[in-house]
């Protein structure tokens, strides 16, 4: 199983001039996002590491190196996941994802935001009114275009199994019919200290796509999904934290760095 590496970035300098500086370099990451903001915050695990700090990119790259040595001295901060991917997931990625970014057949919402069903907090991957307010303060243009949510998942002892029928419903049903695909999932083998899989570490990592922000609320504020989350995914989790990041709007910005060169 393939190994790659996850990072979160925290720039030193604009966006643009990285852009610039990333483009000059011979491997380039297959995931390429700028960070939105989290929709689950980690509540146990790398919970200071994390949250301390305002990150701007997710990457992805195959293999171990990560981001560039050259790159690294525009970052202020790099948070680091190691994960075996398997093989058919990392090469079919680039036509996966490039039909998923840019398909014209986006399903049409289920109607649950006319009707949410509104928790307190989204730590249990509810919608909330704080998650509304959000929703409504995002550019419409914006608010149209993929977004791409990182999980990272950590299991309680014996609850894997319970996990994946939770993971079944979601890609044959509860979020497939929204256009949610998990487009990577991996197993977490290492990386920054209290990372690496084992009692007190994540377990998992999983990077899924949603056509829009509001068909990831749509999906959140629906009874049926909120069943399937009740009685399958919460039950199985230690800690679990989502990060919400868009590959389309920062591809603009990259393509006028490119043409700059």
């Amino acid at each position: 199983m393939p190994l790659c590496t996850i990072q979160l970035v925290a720039l030193g300098c604009d966006l643009d001039g990285f852009a610039k500086q990333l483009r000059n370099q011979k491997q380039q990451p297959f995931v390429l996002a700028k960070v939105i903001r989290w929709i689950i915050t980690p509540t146990i695990l790398c919970a200071d590491r994390l949250l301390k700090q305002k990150w701007d990119l997710l990457v992805i790259y195959s293999g171990t190196s990560g981001l560039p040595q050259e790159l690294r001295a525009s970052a202020t901060d790099i948070f680091t996941v190691q994960a075996g991917v398997p093989a058919t997931i990392v090469n079919s990625f680039a036509a996966t994802n490039e039909r998923l970014l840019h398909s014209k057949q986006v399903p049409r919402l289920t109607g649950s935001l006319d009707r949410p069903r509104v928790a307190e907090s989204a730590q249990n991957l509810e919608f909330t009114a704080e998650l509304n307010s959000w929703l409504r303060s995002w550019d419409p243009d914006d608010s149209k275009g993929a977004v791409s949510m990182l999980n990272l998942l950590a299991f309680k002892p014996g609850m894997h199994d319970e996990y994946l029928k939770y993971g079944k419903a979601f890609s044959e049903s509860i979020g497939s019919r929204r256009g949610g695909i998990a487009k990577i999932v991996g197993r977490v083998t290492g990386g920054d200290k209290g990372v690496a899989c084992s009692e007190t570490g994540w377990d998992e990592l999983a990077l899924a796509h949603y056509p829009s922000i509001r068909h990831f609320a749509d999906m959140a504020a629906s009874e049926d999904y909120q069943e399937v989350n009740h009685k399958h995914r919460i039950p199985a989790l230690h800690d679990t934290c989502i990060l919400c990041t868009s590959e389309v709007l920062i591809m603009p910005m990259f393509e006028v760095s490119q043409a700059k060169l």
